[in-house]
């Protein structure tokens, strides 16, 4: 049996990962020349049921624990002023919460457990074609190809593997505006210490200026704004985005100022809750590929999770291990996508500082 897996992110890596430790081949096709090609974006919070038990079946729990950072945890939610409205403190540390590690220092953990030949590094697919009997003949973008037996996708928000199951609409939800202060512990201690070891989030009226502080001691900073018609070049300067937080104060807005380089942004889209398709015989999706959905913290565990789920099935018996994991992962993600998407709108609500409040301290 050939798997081929599109897209090497965490979830087509941690699906490898789990197959060969049941002695199952698969091999990875990623479009990147290497690891080393981009960034790979700010800190994951992993879960102890998905991030974290997908890395035990994969034997890599000591590993994630050498280089996790339970202080990363620590989150500080502010309002416009600068007033603190939620600090959540971690216990020192302590991993049974949901420690925070760099999502590309996870992403080596996965490469560095596989070995060489497992991933097919500058091999972007264009096109699946089913073969006659079973199975599909990949065509990549430089002319190659290859035969599966198997297709799995996990090639993200844009998968080409996707309209193979469903035509599942993408839609919307909100603009991300990304800025990076490198070298911040050094260069702007003030703002290293506002932030803290984890998490920021200034909340105000639609809208929330955000920071990470990575392990590296760079400051990872995000606007997130409404969804709307604007061409996105119209956040494409400092200047632009600190008119979207015009009367907030300085010490809050100085993120942005410290930022190196102009901001790098995107649209934010996410398919519906509960989206489906019938089962195909030698095709499934795991990750975004299947439920992309608003990044309010599920979307990286649970495509952890989709991979080892899918693992474990074909372990267990490959001739029903897709239908098998497709069920088990439609009940799983209908309400975690539901939940995300009531989460994103809460976020960028006119009520935002209030709503958040409760939903992390409902005492209060």
């Amino acid at each position: 049996m050939r798997i081929a897996i599109a897209g090497g992110g965490l979830g087509g890596l941690t699906l490898a990962r789990i197959l060969r430790r049941h002695d199952i081949d698969a091999v990875v096709y990623e479009r990147e020349a290497d690891r080393f090609a981009r960034t790979q974006g700010g800190l994951l919070d992993l879960h102890p049921e998905s991030g974290q038990h997908a890395l035990e079946k994969a034997g890599l729990t000591d590993r994630f624990r050498a280089e996790a950072r339970p202080e990363g945890e620590e989150h500080r939610i502010l309002d416009p002023a600068g007033r603190i409205l939620v600090h959540h403190r971690p216990e020192p540390g302590d991993f049974s919460g949901r420690p925070e590690i760099d999502r590309g220092v996870l992403r080596d953990i996965l490469l560095d457990s596989l070995p060489g030949n497992a991933v097919a590094w500058r091999h972007r697919i264009v096109e699946a074609t089913p073969r006659l009997g079973g199975g599909f003949r990949l065509t990549f973008d430089d002319g190659r190809g290859a035969d599966c037996d198997v297709l799995v996708g996990a090639d993200g928000a844009r998968s080409v593997v996707r309209p193979l199951l469903t035509d599942a609409p993408l839609s919307a939800v909100a603009v991300l505006a990304e800025l990076t202060a490198h070298d911040a512990d050094r260069r702007h201690p003030e703002l290293a210490a506002l932030v803290g070891p984890g998490n920021l989030w200034c909340v105000g009226a639609n809208r929330i200026l955000a920071a990470q502080h990575q392990g590296s001691g760079d400051l990872r900073v995000g606007v997130t704004l409404r969804a709307d018609e604007r061409h996105l070049h119209s956040y494409g300067s400092k200047r632009a985005l600190l008119e979207q937080f015009d009367g907030w104060a300085p010490g809050l807005t100085a993120l942005i100022e410290a930022a190196d380089g102009p901001p790098v942004v995107r649209r934010i889209e996410a398919m519906p809750a509960g989206t489906r398709w019938a089962h195909r015989p030698g095709l499934t999706l795991v990750g975004d590929a299947a439920h992309l959905m608003p990044p309010v913290g599920e979307g990286a565990n649970q495509a952890m999770l989709d991979g080892a789920e899918l693992a474990a099935a074909f372990a267990t018996d490959p001739g029903s291990a897709i239908k098998t994991y497709e069920e088990a992962m439609f009940a799983r993600i209908g309400p975690i996508a539901a939940m995300s998407a009531r989460v994103q709108a809460m976020m960028l609500s006119p009520t935002a500082a209030d709503e958040i409040v409760h939903f992390f301290a409902p005492t209060r």
